[in-house]
């Protein structure tokens, strides 16, 4: 196989990964412990055509540091963040007191306009995902045409809670109803500055 289409078929079973892990353990019927860890017997059972060198190769190789292996008496991986799962509600993240670090959430002009108005929201996931500074690597994507300042300071004190994850995405669960509000941007700019 060639490293194109070994670099392809990466891709393909690490979007499936992606969604198992964060989205889809649950309806597949695959235990998911509170921390995110899935026993990677089950993950192969469950991805087609996914031995346990493609997984390791893709957890050592992925750019964004999406996932995390552990050894215990059975091998178990894990998505560092982006669930929607309920359950997964104690994963290995550190709580944020302090920061020296700008805090950015990406977005597009498409979506601009209700943030604007009602904040960013977690939708259906456990949290809201941002940048520490423009970090285009692990917080923001690539193509994003806006970028939204957080006033930590201000919404510490209001309660809102950060943490950082293992891979260096910073989240929060937002308010009470899951929004970062606009009271709490410090700034926003465009791609185009």
């Amino acid at each position: 196989m060639s490293f194109q289409a070994a670099s392809k078929r990466d891709k393909e079973i690490s979007k499936k990964l992606c969604f198992l892990l964060r989205h889809g353990a649950v309806k597949k019927g695959l235990a998911i412990r509170p921390d995110g860890f899935v026993e990677v017997s089950k993950v192969l059972k469950a991805i087609a055509d996914c031995s346990l060198i493609d997984l390791q190769r893709i957890v050592a190789t992925d750019d964004k540091q999406r996932f995390t292996l552990h050894v215990g008496k059975e091998l178990w991986i894990k998505a560092n963040q982006g669930h929607s799962i309920a359950q997964v509600n104690s994963l290995s993240i550190r709580y944020l007191i302090n920061v020296s670090f700008d805090i950015i959430h990406g977005t597009y002009f498409s979506q601009w306009e209700k943030i604007r108005s009602e904040g960013i929201s977690r939708m259906t996931r456990n949290h809201i995902h941002f940048a520490k500074g423009l970090n285009f690597i692990c917080g923001l994507r690539q193509d994003c045409e806006v970028f939204i300042y957080i006033d930590f300071p201000k919404a510490s004190r209001d309660g809102i809670k950060f943490y950082e994850s293992e891979n260096n995405v910073i989240l929060s669960p937002g308010d009470f109803d899951g929004y970062i509000k606009p009271q709490y941007f410090l700034k926003v700019i465009t791609q185009s500055g």
